[in-house]
């Protein structure tokens, strides 16, 4: 379709969603919102089912369905599954998945400091806000951020990836160096298995090793095995009953709160959006970015990592504004901005339709009946979520020793559950145990985590780039022209020298303050 198609579809889109509205809220289409809402929350707050996962296990039963009803649901799966992560990151300290591990980094200190309501309310509310962004992205601007879309080849994915890798430093460990060394940690297991180009084993020293470390292992591992001995060392100590406190926080106050928080909602918002547009990128990006970049603009970073509100909203509005623009490139030019984006794109071919200008005329009621329920799906999530947060005392009154059972068996069963692998599970013990000690001496979880994602986006796109760049004007020609790529680079260097200085700044107030002290105790 031409460029003038697409705009009379552009201007026609606010008429076209308030037509099929009542459609969305049928009988039928209403039950599986609900139903979808509620199983979502729940598939998303199990460790080891992402919403990839989820979608591509409901897909076969959308089979007997009518298109639109079949679409609904793996639209209301993929955009409650995000948001049910938060819940297990924040009350045990395990993302439900890959998205939600910058929600834990605060999310957890709230909740061990008796505000784990307070942290819940803030994690629906901002997802609720976000996910309404990202579909009103998806629903009024598709052509014109699709060809943005089609404008990042693999420098400027690199580039992306590489900017990643940067934010590694501030994400855990006791400094800016433990943080690093830990995030090429996880960037060295990245490159464990086969090379995707030549084909060449690597890193290979056992045979439970020659699938690679995938993410859901590696997840589960670093971050569920250490709770699990910690709770176990707490309850051998007599520390054994409910983990922490739940408080009894006014709903209305955690709203006027969420709403006021105007930067951490801006910048959740414009970097989900930015990274769902981006092909192959995914929640887990847009969460740990919008979290790094709030840091840096917080009047007090040092804060971050002990229980700072602002760390859950920008992260939780991130990855689920996330979840509307990674169906832009999806819908207009058949290119997913997420993994799970790229599952559901296949639910779209199975039900016969096909990306593109056309699918917003010839099956236009499919179109705007499924972008319809994406928008209703975000407010449903958002009431449930909250509701479903008043029960969350039930889970954090099991003592500990019973909830570190509980952990170890859903690790073992969600790390089992991906490939039906045993080597899955001997490899998420090694990493759990390996990161358990680990965290004794400072380092964290977090940048290997973030390393094991990124490290295989970085070589995929700086292999292809080098191919390509060898049949034009050169591999560096190829990476290091282009506005785009000269402004990743130069936000990469700012990242870095920030994250340094941040350091360096905190480091000198607390000699300041030590200094202060020692004079007042000789005084």
């Amino acid at each position: 379709m031409p460029d003038g198609a697409w705009a009379c579809q552009r201007r026609k889109r606010p008429v076209e969603l308030f037509q099929y509205l009542p459609e969305v809220l049928s009988g039928w289409n209403l039950v599986i919102l609900i139903v979808g809402t509620v199983v979502g929350l729940l598939l998303g707050a199990t460790p080891g089912l992402s919403p990839t996962m989820a979608v591509a296990l409901l897909i076969p039963f959308t089979f007997q369905m009518d298109t639109s009803s079949g679409l609904i649901l793996l639209g209301v799966i993929y955009t409650a599954t995000v948001a049910g992560g938060a819940v297990t990151a924040i009350l045990v300290n395990i993302p439900g998945s890959p998205a939600n591990i910058a929600t834990m980094l605060d999310g957890h200190p709230m909740a061990k400091s008796g505000r784990a309501t307070e942290a819940l309310h803030y994690c629906f509310i901002s997802s609720g806000i976000g996910g309404v962004i990202g579909v009103l992205v998806l629903i009024f601007f598709t052509p014109l951020l699709a060809d943005f879309a089609l404008g990042f080849g693999p420098s400027e994915l690199f580039w992306i990836a590489i900017l990643g890798i940067t934010v590694i430093g501030s994400l855990g460990g006791t400094t800016v160096l433990k943080g690093l060394l830990a995030g090429a940690v996880g960037i060295w297991i990245s490159l464990i298995g086969f090379n995707p180009v030549a084909g060449t084993e690597r890193f290979m020293f056992t045979d439970h090793l020659q699938g690679g470390v995938t993410i859901i292992p590696a997840l589960i591992g670093l971050f569920a095995i250490p709770q699990v001995f910690q709770m176990v060392e707490d309850a051998r100590r007599g520390r054994g009953g409910k983990t922490f406190g739940m408080e009894h926080r006014p709903l209305w106050a955690s709203i006027v709160y969420n709403l006021s928080r105007v930067r951490a909602l801006g910048i959740g918002s414009v970097v989900g959006v930015l990274v769902g547009l981006i092909p192959g990128a995914g929640g887990q990006i847009a969460g740990l970015i919008a979290y790094d970049q709030n840091k840096k603009f917080s009047r007090n970073p040092e804060a971050y990592g002990k229980g700072e509100p602002d760390g859950v909203i920008a992260s939780e509005t991130s990855n689920s504004s996330m979840v509307g623009a990674s169906l832009v490139p999806m819908l207009s030019l058949g290119i997913p901005g997420s993994p799970t984006a790229a599952v559901l794109l296949g639910g779209l071919l199975i039900q016969g339709l096909f990306p593109g200008p056309d699918l917003f005329t010839q099956h236009a009621s499919v179109a705007w009946t499924f972008m319809g329920a994406l928008l209703v799906s975000q407010v449903l999530m958002m009431v449930f979520g909250l509701y479903i947060s008043r029960f969350s005392r039930y889970v954090i009154q099991i003592p500990k020793q019973h909830m570190a059972a509980a952990v170890a068996i859903l690790a073992v069963f969600g790390t089992y559950s991906v490939q039906n692998s045993t080597s899955d599970v001997i490899i998420m013990m090694t990493m759990g145990c390996a990161m358990y000690f680990a965290m004794r001496f400072g380092f964290g979880p977090g940048p290997v985590v973030l390393g094991i994602i990124l490290g295989p986006i970085a070589e995929t796109n700086l292999l292809q780039g080098q191919m390509l760049g060898q049949a034009m004007d050169g591999t560096f020609q190829y990476f290091f022209t282009g506005g785009v790529n000269l402004l990743l680079i130069f936000l990469c260097v700012l990242s870095i020298g920030y994250s340094v200085a941040a350091e360096f700044k905190v480091r000198a107030r607390q000699r300041r303050q030590s200094t202060g002290r020692t004079v007042e105790v000789e005084s």
